[in-house]
């Protein structure tokens, strides 16, 4: 390996005999079959050296933030700024490779509570992955809040509640969400006082604001300005194919962006013209024709882009490490391709696209149940959120094939 990334013998030499040989060379294989560039590969290798020969022999094994820099520093006060920086950011993801990095971890507050509370959504109500993940986040900020305001989970009282709304939700969260987080509220403190950690009733006194039903602006993009987007990943680059098959997913399928980052190649089935695809509400696979125009993108990439990893998800990050895409990656890929269009909509992402899906599919005619089913929801209910579009929008995105995006 340092042979092919030093060409001075005293260079490689160096290396060779220096400590830590086979956690380093270890590392370097790993990121160079993540496609990691040659340029990187010896910037990376020379980061390591130089913290493994400062490394004392209790650093082996665990080692923290404050210890590593402890470590970088011991050339003195002289060193660099840059090059602290430089240090960290090589050997952090090293020592976490090799399950040597002793992560700080903020104290959560009311820990026993939250767990539990995750516990019960998980194994009685049987929630999904993101509403835990959600309904989690939310509840640990309420009771972060709680501690940081001196009050403890078994004497809090109605003013405590209202008081959270007031102080610290007011100048964060819409109506809308206000709403939903006082529905999750309920919902906590129900589950805490059936558990004993907090007082009967309280729930009961937490009162939303009334709601009217589809009150806040449609999501959905203009069909003109989805092919506008569409057009903006008409190159040849890996980036271009690659994000073109991701938007005409999000738009033809109305998929989810968790469910993009979760298809896999053996979900693709050319030659059958099908596409599977495990809608995250419904927990369960669905089978759609594969549209010509979605088939000859995805083609495309994995046939002309994608680079060659062992990972089977689709979508692949395009620089190293060669990793596939997260779903905030999808998220990302989707806002910075809206910015610049300057679109007017109430939110530039993935869930956009969904509700133009919908909408599109709508003015065509199609039912409530029908729009449902494409979009893998599990009762009509939620498919009005995302049919809420003006009558001269429906006639303008009527004129078009869903699966033409050419």
């Amino acid at each position: 390996m340092f042979e092919t990334l030093f060409g001075s013998v005293t260079a490689v030499t160096r290396h060779r005999v220096g400590p830590l040989l086979a956690e380093r060379e270890r590392y370097l294989y790993h990121c160079a079959a993540g496609g990691a560039t040659l340029v990187s590969q010896r910037n990376r290798a020379c980061a390591m050296i130089r913290v493994a020969e400062r490394m004392a022999q209790g650093d082996l094994g665990r080692i923290g933030a404050q210890r590593l820099r402890e470590v970088i520093l011991e050339d003195g006060p002289a060193v660099a700024p840059r090059t602290v920086a430089n240090l960290m950011k090589h050997a952090r993801p090293w020592f976490k490779f090799l399950g040597w990095w002793e992560q700080a971890r903020p104290p959560i507050a009311f820990e026993q509570d939250l767990d539990r509370f995750v516990t019960w959504m998980r194994d009685e109500r049987g929630l999904t992955p993101c509403t835990i993940d959600q309904w989690r986040y939310r509840t640990a900020t309420f009771l972060r809040w709680c501690k940081e305001t001196g009050r403890t989970l078994g004497g809090l009282n109605p003013e405590d509640i209202d008081a959270y709304f007031v102080t610290y939700g007011a100048q964060r969260w819409s109506r809308i969400s206000a709403g939903h987080i006082a529905g999750m509220l309920r919902v906590f403190l129900r589950h805490a006082a059936s558990i004993g950690s907090c007082r009967a009733g309280l729930a009961e006194s937490i009162l939303s604001h009334r709601r009217y039903q589809l009150e806040t602006l449609p999501y959905a993009l203009d069909w003109k300005d989805v092919r506008r987007l569409l057009a903006t990943t008409s190159g040849d680059t890996e980036l271009d194919i690659r994000d073109r098959a991701i938007m005409l997913l999000l738009a033809v399928y109305g998929m989810r962006r968790g469910e993009v980052a979760a298809l896999r190649l053996e979900h693709i089935d050319q030659e059958g013209g099908q596409l599977r695809i495990w809608r995250l509400k419904r927990r369960q696979p669905q089978l759609y024709p594969l549209v010509p125009s979605v088939a000859q993108a995805l083609a495309r990439y994995i046939d002309v882009a994608r680079p060659q990893v062992a990972h089977t998800e689709v979508f692949i990050r395009a620089q190293a490490p060669r990793t596939p895409i997260s779903v905030d990656g999808i998220y990302e890929i989707v806002r910075r391709r809206l910015r610049p269009l300057q679109i007017q909509a109430a939110h530039l992402g993935p869930h956009a696209l969904r509700h133009s899906c919908a909408a599109k599919m709508l003015a065509d005619g199609l039912t409530l149940k029908e729009i449902g089913d494409h979009l893998g929801h599990r009762s009509t209910a939620s498919t009005m959120t995302y049919a809420k579009v003006d009558m001269v929008g429906l006639r303008q995105v009527g004129e078009f094939d869903l699966g033409d995006l050419q």
